[in-house]
């Protein structure tokens, strides 16, 4: 019997383990546990329930002893520019205010009078992102200078949920990109630009590539699970992971990691953090074996999960997205767009209220009913994706034939048809699970099973259910 490798993979909304192991050359995955994530309002800031989520990962590691499918390594992988800040007893300072906080809202004009709004893309070549990491922490200085002072360790999400799992710190270099503090031609924290910021340098740690053994678990969590595993870094930004599981090897396709967040490029050898990159608002996130995600953020499923969460808080009838879908194609007719990026749609008290406010003030027709605004929602995000692939071929100054479309999202064939007819690109969608598959390639590719990410690969696209559109 082959190994047992467990992927954690948590999102806004969920979190889930997931075993992976060979089978004839095919990739096997099952789900074994599934939890809740969400904010919670603590001190007046939208924050994360870390203590919470990390007693389900381990309720869920604890789960494979139960079915008795014991993982040899394991991997956790989150979203990206959230941190957690430790003091030099290991406690943490603060709460751990999640990304769509206000707290960051006039913090940019503050980060420029220390250094130029063109000068930090062309160190980082990151996406401006009033949530990035560099913001947080400019935020957390203005009101709490005291926690930069005293910290001695900087974790991100799925780094300090390590750290708790084994006792060993260590920085993952995928995750890092992300919060606009890595340099991208030293591929290393920007150490003259964290200096100059005020930040403590000491809490930096070492960047790590995916595949580092972070270590084995503590005897404290190995008495709570009933057995011990090796620890492994993956590409602990649940983007990165996701582009890993993109079943191609050629350079003809555009990737969309779709989920909460649709995640929209190609992969690079090197980063372009030149004045059109930036005039566009593309990203050149890090990735496995230092490649680069160059990527556009796109506000993704998550206007279609908040219209769904108000209605099924309102009354007894229960929507799911099949529901919504055929809600949507009943509006199909209705012409006014969104940007779906618009700052209005980040985090608003009601998303429905949202899109009514967004097409008034642009000068559109108002939709009228909840078949409108789903279908204005889908219009909008099809026509986004064929924009930002016209954006790519622009700056890469070619075409590409295909666009695969990986990860939760790619299971909304109603999108995934709207896009073809945006983008006029062959289209195709699979794996689901593309973050987790991800993850556990990293272990298995560490392990031996696959030599490389080209053969991983090669092993997802006989493995899984991939349609073309």
């Amino acid at each position: 019997m082959s190994n047992y490798y467990l992927a954690v993979d948590i999102g806004a909304s969920s979190g889930r383990h997931i075993l992976g192991h060979l089978e004839n050359g095919k990739i096997v995955l099952e789900e074994v546990y599934r939890f809740e994530n969400k904010l919670v309002q603590k001190n007046g800031h939208l924050c994360w329930e870390l203590d919470r989520l990390f007693d389900e990962i381990v309720n869920g590691i604890a789960e494979c002893k139960k079915i008795g499918k014991i993982p040899v390594s394991m991997g956790i992988d989150t979203w990206g520019v959230d941190f957690v800040l430790l003091d030099e007893n290991d406690k943490v300072l603060g709460d751990t205010v999640a990304y769509r906080d206000s707290r960051t809202e006039g913090v940019d004009a503050e980060v420029y009078k220390v250094i130029s709004e063109d000068d930090l893309y062309a160190r980082t070549g990151i996406q401006k992102q009033l949530f990035n990491t560099i913001y947080q922490l400019y935020a957390i200085k203005l009101s709490n200078p005291e926690y930069i002072k005293n910290a001695k360790s900087f974790l991100m999400v799925p780094e300090y949920f390590n750290f708790l799992l084994t006792g060993v710190k260590k920085n993952e270099y995928t995750n890092a990109t992300t919060g606009q503090l890595v340099n991208a031609v030293t591929k290393d924290w920007d150490y003259e630009l964290i200096e100059k910021l005020g930040y403590n340098k000491e809490m930096f740690g070492e960047l790590n590539l995916p595949k580092t053994s972070v270590g084995n678990l503590s005897e404290a969590i190995k008495a709570r699970v009933g057995f011990d595993l090796e620890v492994i870094l993956p590409a602990t930004h649940d983007t990165g992971s996701a582009v890993m599981a993109v079943p191609a090897n050629d350079d003809d396709f555009v990737y969309l990691s779709s989920g909460t967040w649709s995640l929209m490029g190609i992969e690079r050898k090197e980063a372009d953090c030149s004045p059109r990159s930036k005039a566009c608002n593309f990203t050149n996130e890090g990735g496995y074996e230092y490649r680069f995600r160059y990527l556009k953020n796109i506000m993704g499923l998550w206007m279609l999960q908040s219209v769904r969460r108000e209605l099924n808080s309102e009354g007894d009838k229960k929507y799911g997205f099949p529901e919504l879908i055929a809600m949507a194609k009943e509006g199909d007719s209705f012409s006014s767009m969104l940007d779906v990026n618009d700052a209005s749609f980040l985090a608003p008290e009601n998303m429905q209220n949202a899109i009514d406010a967004y097409c008034e003030r642009t000068g559109q027709a108002v939709p009228q009913n909840l078949s409108e605004r789903l279908a204005c929602i889908y219009h909008s995000l099809a026509q986004s994706y064929a924009d930002t692939i016209k954006e790519i071929e622009d700056i890469a100054g070619r075409t590409f034939k295909r666009l695969h479309i990986v990860g939760g999202g790619c299971q909304d064939m109603h999108l995934n048809e709207m896009t073809k007819k945006y983008t006029g690109k062959e289209v195709y969608a699979g794996p689901i699970e593309g973050t987790a598959l991800g993850n556990l390639m990293s272990q298995m590719i560490k392990a031996g099973d696959f030599a490389t990410l080209e053969a991983a690969r090669e092993a997802v696209a006989v493995s899984f259910d991939i349609k073309k559109i």
